[in-house]
């Protein structure tokens, strides 16, 4: 294919068709969009949230459901932030939105030391004040852009910092049981999600409260993950898979799994009729 423009089409519509279809694999698989949703797909202005409004919006078209769409964006009063790029953008799809002001920004840069890692508060904040909306205005699920990557991501700061083995799920009932959570990007890698950005233009917005942080215990997650992923292809792959298939027995959780009560098979004709000796033994 010598054309470039041709061949730059051919390469959008690939990703695009890859994207599509993660999606709508991981909506039916986990059940995240149901008929008569209203789905607010939270807009950040960064790649993912873009990505992630621009794919439900087209696969509200071929749905097997009906379900309502509202983009809604929280303008967290940073200094600089260009209030009319997401307006502007919203308008031009044609995607009904909601702009909330609130300025967590100043709240965040008065209770955190200068230096310190201001993700955790800010994205508590965020949340409080998004969940509200949804509750107030009939929203049925919250959509975030969270992708493939930052669920392995998680995986491994909950191991190495947190001392537990979870990461993050596709779809979540909040804490106080009011709003359903989903993650429609679950299954797309990040790296799919950066060349459908590019080839759409998409009109990204900088976060200068924590983006401009380097050192951050999630960025050490990503190159570590980068770096496995150049040298070692498809391992990601794998360890998300090992996310899908988990074997309670074969851990060491006691609340998981009833280790104390094991009981030893005493029915001596069942036992005889087991695989031979030396098949399966090494298995455990």
């Amino acid at each position: 294919m010598s054309d470039p423009t041709q061949k730059a089409r051919y390469e959008f519509n690939k990703i695009q068709k890859r994207l599509r279809h993660t999606v709508g694999d991981a909506i039916a698989d986990y059940n995240m969009i149901e008929d008569g949703d209203k789905v607010m797909v939270c807009l950040s202005g960064g790649k993912d949230s873009f990505t992630l409004l621009d794919v439900l919006m087209n696969l509200q078209k071929t749905a097997p459901v009906n379900f309502e769409i509202i983009a809604v964006n929280l303008d967290q009063k940073q200094p600089g932030f260009p209030e009319h790029v997401l307006p502007a953008y919203l308008e031009s799809i044609g995607v009904p939105y909601h702009i909330i002001e609130k300025d967590t920004y100043s709240i965040v840069k008065r209770v955190i030391p200068e230096g310190n890692t201001t993700c955790g508060l800010c994205s508590r904040l965020r949340r409080g004040t998004l969940y509200g909306y949804a509750e107030a205005n009939g929203v049925t699920k919250i959509a975030l852009g969270h992708h493939r990557d930052d669920i392995l991501e998680t995986f491994f700061l909950n191991i190495f910092y947190g001392g537990k083995l979870k990461a993050m799920p596709p779809k979540l009932l909040s804490d106080d049981k009011k709003n359903i959570i989903i993650r429609p990007l679950a299954y797309t890698r990040e790296k799919d999600i950066e060349r459908f950005a590019a080839f759409k233009d998409f009109p990204i917005i900088p976060c200068n409260l924590c983006g401009s942080q380097e050192n951050l215990q999630r960025q050490a997650m990503k190159m570590m993950l980068t770096t496995w992923d150049k040298q070692f292809p498809g391992r990601l792959e794998t360890i998300f898979t090992s996310l899908q298939n988990i074997a309670p027995s074969q851990l060491v959780d006691r609340n998981l799994f009833d280790f104390v009560n094991l009981m030893q098979e005493t029915n001596t004709e069942e036992s005889s009729q087991s695989a031979p000796a030396g098949l399966d033994v090494l298995e455990y």
